[in-house]
């Protein structure tokens, strides 16, 4: 008799993908579960959705259907849904029993849903990046990823007119496009011929759909909130991080590196962005014990200015906490600054200090809690 099968399913966010130019964007997720898996006498495979990186959460969704379709209904191993970031709401209108009035026959072997650092009440960063120099900033910002996970980031050239952009987000107007559109035109060189036909196919879904974008911020999400239901009959979990504000110490460690203070600059920009939470629409507070939790592993009392880089904490509480600390945004995928030997690569210098060990918790708390038995 066979081990147990397992299908993970893995649904990235904004400025995620499934696979481009090479480079898979679950590859330490997939890695650490797979040995968690196996080590408890489990078999699993995986499934890396293509999600548009932009497109509308119902467009997304569709997309994640049909790759579960294709690789998942040929058994009847139990289906397990990951979602990073905006990822978090594809699984959650997914699995939600309103959502579809005639599901799939492979939609009761759905067993668990995580959402790690998923805005499941929005970000305040949508409000800007729902403006028309606030979309050139998020392309920009989707190539700077991909390029800094993929090769370790752009030359100093590139990535100082993007600073200058981001560093006026108060002034969304004002940001000239031209500077912009040059900056991603120059992302997109670095890359050479042999990358480019891929990335660029990757970066006109961005330009062609930003459907999302709108659907991120509070007043959307309480609509979403409103609409789409927890299914009964499955169990939530999510993963929440918190970043400390940027300060002056973090900025004179990295003075000596002049790329490395270009992108704490970025992060820091961001930082205090994502901070700006909306009075009318906020996150709700969590019940008492879950708050006690929260302020126990993040180190400070809860607030609405936490977040990490992109999303707010608060927002982030979605079914039970598997995991809590600090973190940026994509330090709990694994692409946090790691050693010579790692193949672990960061994304933007937050100062978190994410290191392989808070990696392993991170991953040891989802796999346990997709193997539990219900």
């Amino acid at each position: 008799m066979g081990r147990p099968r397992h299908h993970i399913i893995l649904v990235p966010g904004l400025f995620g993908f499934a696979r481009l130019g090479g480079f898979d964007y679950f590859t330490h997720v997939e890695e650490a579960l797979a040995n968690r898996f196996l080590e408890c006498g489990a078999d699993c495979e995986f499934v890396s959705v293509s999600s548009p990186p932009t497109g509308s959460i119902v467009h997304r969704t569709q997309v994640l259907m049909d790759a579960i379709q294709q690789a998942c209904s040929e058994d009847t191993g139990a289906i397990h849904l990951v979602g990073h970031s905006t990822g978090g709401l594809d699984v959650r209108l997914l699995a939600s029993p309103t959502a579809w009035p005639d599901a799939p026959e492979w939609f009761d072997r759905v067993r668990t849903v995580t959402s790690i650092a998923t805005p499941h009440y929005g970000t305040p960063l949508a409000y800007f990046f729902t403006t028309m120099a606030g979309t050139r900033v998020l392309e920009a910002l989707s190539l700077l990823t991909y390029m800094t996970l993929q090769t370790g980031g752009p030359p100093l050239t590139v990535l100082t007119p993007l600073i200058a952009a981001i560093g006026r987000l108060d002034q969304a107007l004002g940001i000239d496009n031209k500077v912009l559109e040059k900056t991603i035109e120059l992302l997109l060189s670095f890359l050479g011929e042999e990358g480019q036909s891929e990335v660029r196919e990757w970066f006109d879904g961005i330009r062609s759909d930003q459907g999302a974008i709108i659907q991120l911020t509070p007043e959307s999400m309480d609509i979403f909130n409103a609409g789409v239901e927890n299914n009964p009959n499955l169990r939530y979990g999510c993963v929440v991080t918190r970043m400390p504000p940027p300060g002056p110490v973090r900025l004179l460690k990295n003075l000596r590196s002049p790329i490395n203070a270009l992108s704490a600059a970025v992060f820091s920009t961001l930082y205090v962005g994502a901070g700006r939470t909306s009075k009318v629409y906020p996150p709700p507070g969590p019940p008492p014990e879950v708050r006690e939790y929260l302020e126990l592993k993040l180190g400070r009392e809860l607030d609405n200015s936490l977040n990490d880089g992109l999303v707010p904490t608060m927002s982030m509480i979605w079914g039970d906490v598997l995991w809590a600390g600090t973190a940026d945004h994509l330090d709990v995928l694994g692409h946090f600054h790691g050693d010579r030997d790692s193949k672990h690569t960061d994304w933007l210098v937050s100062g978190a200090g994410f290191r392989e060990d808070d990696f392993d918790e991170v991953m040891d708390a989802v796999a346990e809690f997709q193997l539990q038995r219900s």
